[in-house]
Parts: C-alpha cells; sequence; structure tokens
C-alpha cells in the first residue's frame, strides 16, 4: 500500500509542470495533497478518476489559498471534512478518509513565517492537533497522518541548522512539539527507517538556487499511528520531481 504525500503549491500550476503524467506512472494507491489553491471546481476531478481514483477535496473559504485532498484507489468508508474547528476548517487544512485497515489524513499545517500572529496561530494549530488525533485514535487506532508540516525536527532534516535557529520552522518550541507529538504515540516513518541519513529535504527555497544546490528542509511526513510501525516496509523523498517547491515523499505498507 504506497501513499504519497505532496504539497503541490497550486494544484492548477502543477499540472501544467506535468503533474497528471507523473501521478500516472507513479501510480500511488493513495495521494495526499496540500497547498491545492483551488475551489473544487477548479479541481480536475475528470482527469483524476480517469487515472482511477476518487477525489476528496476540503479547499479554502479564500480562493487561491491552502486547501487539502486525497486521491484515493479505493473508495474510502467514510471522509471527514475538517477538525470541526472553524478558524482552521476555513482554511482548508485537514481531511481524513477511512479505509477497511488504516485511516489516512492530509494535513496542511500553518506556516508562521509571515509574522508573530501566524507564528502564534500555528502553536496553537499544533496543540489543537495533537489533541483532535490523540483523541481520534481512540476510535481509529491506525492513522497515518501525511502532510506538510512546515517544521524541521532534527538539525539532520536542515541544510543549516546554525543559521537557521531562529526561523520559524526550526524554532526550539517547534522542535520540542514535534518531539512530544512523536513520544505521544506516533511514528516519523522516514526517520524509522532512515535514523541518520542526511541531505534529504522536501522544500527548496525558489532563491539563490537553493534546489541545485540542494539547501532544503524536510518539512513533508508520513506520519503513522506507533500500531502500524511494523508494516513500514519502504519510505522515500522522491526529490527529482519537479512541479512544485515541494517534493513528494512516499510511505508503502505492508498488510
Amino acid at each position: 500500500m504506497k501513499i504519497i504525500t505532496y504539497n503541490v503549491n497550486g494544484i492548477r500550476a502543477a499540472i501544467k509542470k506535468g503533474f497528471l503524467e507523473w501521478l500516472a506512472q507513479e501510480n500511488p494507491d493513495v495521494l495526499c495533497i496540500q497547498e491545492t489553491k483551488a475551489q473544487p471546481d477548479q479541481i480536475p476531478v475528470f482527469e483524476f478518476t480517469e487515472l482511477g481514483y476518487h477525489t476528496q477535496i476540503h479547499s479554502a473559504e479564500k480562493k487561491g489559498y491552502s486547501g487539502v485532498a486525497i486521491l484515493s484507489k479505493q473508495e474510502p468508508i467514510h471522509v471527514e471534512i475538517g477538525m470541526g474547528i472553524e478558524k482552521y476548517d476555513r482554511e482548508g487544512r485537514f481531511l481524513r478518509a477511512d479505509f477497511q485497515d488504516y485511516s489516512v489524513v492530509s494535513a496542511y499545517h500553518p506556516s508562521g513565517s509571515s509574522g508573530d500572529l501566524r507564528q502564534e496561530f500555528k502553536m496553537q494549530w499544533l496543540a489543537d492537533y495533537q489533541k483532535y488525533v490523540l483523541q481520534l485514535q481512540k476510535k481509529h487506532p491506525n492513522l497515518v497522518l501525511s502532510g506538510d508540516y512546515n517544521i524541521c525536527h532534527r538539525a539532520i532534516d536542515i541544510h543549516d541548522p546554525v543559521r537557521n535557529a531562529k526561523s520559524s520552522g526550526f524554532l526550539p518550541e517547534e522542535r520540542e512539539w514535534m518531539s512530544q507529538f512523536l513520544e505521544s504515540g506516533f511514528v516519523d516513518s522516514y526517520r524509522y527507517l532512515y535514523p541518520d541519513k542526511a541531505h534529504h529535504y522536501s522544500w527548496w527555497s525558489y532563491r539563490a538556487n537553493a534546489r541545485n544546490n540542494n539547501k532544503g528542509w524536510r518539512l513533508d511526513y508520513n506520519m503513522t499511528s506507533k500500531t502500524l510501525e511494523k508494516r513500514i516496509e519502504k519510505c522515500d523523498i522522491l526529490t527529482e520531481i519537479k512541479h512544485s517547491d515541494h517534493c513528494p515523499a512516499s510511505l508503502t505498507l505492508k498488510f
């Protein structure tokens, strides 16, 4: 069962860069998309259907902003749009699809890089997100929490940990949140298989030729409940895929 998370930084822009052709070739069982930046009628549901996917969408109220989606070969048993918290749901940040053996979440965690107010919003989201998924786990024990977390957890996850020590996305309080989130019962699937693998990132700034110089950040994760830990078979970061300033990250679970 191959699950991919991908912040496409605008689904329409990504399609112009060959996204549909890549999807047909990669052929994941589930694709979690973040930053669709599109309303439901602007998402190419017909094209996804032609490729064999069921499409679930949660768009932001604000046009051209945020938004998440889940594409799946198998039709979900149940789909939950949002977390039931208005200030987050208005921004189109959380979508869940339930299947027979597990549930998949596509989440787009806020960035705090635009200033103090959004950093406060981000920290509140992180607390509320953890509270929500811990409660969710009681009913759905096998969770795959995919998405753009907008946090590098460890120094190994960022190209320049010293100069970025005070940057949103690598702040001590964000990194501490992720540590205790994992300790509360979740697994960073990539680090589970590759605890010390360095220089593997999933996002690069468009500035200063950062991608070609691999000056990146690992922001995109396929987290799983501890119950799925032994089913983690393969993980990859698909750095050669370039429809976005992010790249896809994959997880294969064995059932």
